[in-house]
């Protein structure tokens, strides 16, 4: 078992470049077999956090609690766009660190930056402003937070260890604790369109985030969901803005719903914002009926470098892609399972997602108008709306549309919010 100490100074040469790349691969090859304890990961984690700068939020400045959350990564997976908004509208405060897309999963960052002008990298002055006057920030992590993180992912691509839960484990809650937050829920995502398949995958990451954020001091819980269909009914980046757009100005989709009030009702609960479930909720769907909600969202924005009227008028900023074109359905049926994961592979052949980090990304493209599971389809009626560049990912993108569908008899879907961790 590895001392405290002993951590600490690994991390500490991870940061400073002491430690050699074949050290640093020998260390995550050894944890990725041998997996690690507890309190080693509670080691691990905050010798990251504190590899590099730690955000504080004076009362004095911001009264309210400082709250995240962190999802695992899905298809249609906007909720962030909505929630931070909504929760700064109740009076928390959001600084909220965020990713790009990875495999086959959307990135929070890559959806913004399909607004002209926001920046997703902004120094740590301007990143506290934006929390302070909006209430809300989403931003990437900036070199300042956690870099011993940063340096010990790039090891853990190439050395094939990403998937190992004390690493994940780490690697998540170290840039959340740099962030200097009193709470945090995590969206630990289950089904076909998630890295974790089975509920005992799911129970077992989620089981690690909640412990190990509890033993760094941590006000913590986890919601494990579903996402064996497209949480909003769009994947693709300026497409998922839209529609984010769409939910703030009242246009709320019963599932993405269901899943936004739920990561809101449990940060309120945890922060001591709201005394129930049920007074949390009232509280999120007041910043939505209010149109406070959009009007934090509309601040961040111009804030970040945005439009200060995107949220009037966001078609008029977000690119369109050339080609729109509907990918019909072959036979009579309803929809009876879709394969999520290939979905998002189809919004990377049209250009919208990463198969290599240097990847660039086209904002336009992606899917929209996707039929949930459960719809009633008739022969050439839509599955979905293809937004492409050009014919041949277009044709390409429609295959996989098509195989990702399964029509047949219907069968009932299990609950959106399948358990709660913590």
């Amino acid at each position: 078992m590895l001392s405290r100490q002993e951590i600490s100074q690994l991390v500490d040469g991870l940061s400073r470049g002491s430690l050699s790349d074949s050290q640093a691969a020998a260390f995550a090859m050894a944890v990725f077999f041998r997996g690690m304890t507890e309190s080693e990961c509670v080691a691990l984690t905050t010798a990251m956090r504190d590899s590099g700068t730690v955000l504080s939020w004076p009362r004095s400045d911001f009264p309210g609690p400082v709250v995240d959350k962190h999802s695992t990564g899905g298809i249609g997976d906007n909720v962030s766009l909505m929630l931070a908004p909504m929760l700064a509208a109740t009076g928390a405060y959001v600084p909220m660190i965020s990713g790009r897309a990875l495999g086959h999963t959307g990135g929070t960052l890559d959806k913004l930056e399909s607004i002209p002008g926001y920046a997703t990298a902004p120094d740590l002055a301007r990143f506290r402003q934006t929390v302070k006057s909006a209430g809300c920030a989403i931003i990437g992590q900036t070199d300042e937070l956690a870099p011993a993180d940063r340096r010990l992912y790039a090891i853990r691509d190439i050395t094939a260890t990403v998937e190992s839960i004390p690493l994940i484990t780490a690697s998540i809650l170290s840039k959340k604790l740099a962030a200097g937050l009193d709470s945090l829920v995590l969206d630990v995502k289950l089904g076909s369109g998630a890295f974790m398949k089975t509920i005992a995958e799911a129970r077992e990451l989620a089981g690690a985030l909640v412990g190990v954020g509890k033993g760094a001091g941590l006000n913590i819980s986890a919601l494990i969901t579903d996402m064996d269909e497209p949480l909003a009914p769009t994947a693709g980046n300026a497409l998922e803005v839209m529609n984010a757009v769409s939910y703030l100005k009242g246009d709320r989709q019963s599932r993405l719903n269901e899943i936004v009030l739920a990561l809101g009702e449990e940060l309120l609960f945890l922060s001591h914002v709201a005394p129930s479930s049920q007074n949390a909720r009232k509280m999120l769907d007041a910043a939505i009926a209010t149109g406070k909600a959009a009007e934090h969202f509309a601040r961040m924005v111009a804030i970040l470098g945005g439009p200060h009227d995107f949220i009037d008028q966001p078609e008029a900023y977000l690119p369109v892609a050339p080609i729109l074109r509907p990918v019909a359905a072959r036979e009579q049926g309803t929809v009876a399972s879709i394969d999520t994961r290939l979905l998002g592979l189809s919004v990377i052949v049209l250009g919208g997602g990463r198969s290599t980090p240097d990847q660039p990304i086209d904002h336009a493209v992606g899917l929209s108008d996707l039929a949930p599971r459960g719809a009633e389809l008739s022969r050439g009626e839509p599955l979905a709306m293809l937004h492409a560049r050009d014919p041949s990912s277009a044709e390409t993108a429609e295959q996989m549309v098509l195989a990702a569908y399964r029509l047949g008899a219907a069968t009932e879907a299990g609950p959106v919010i399948r358990e709660r961790i913590g």
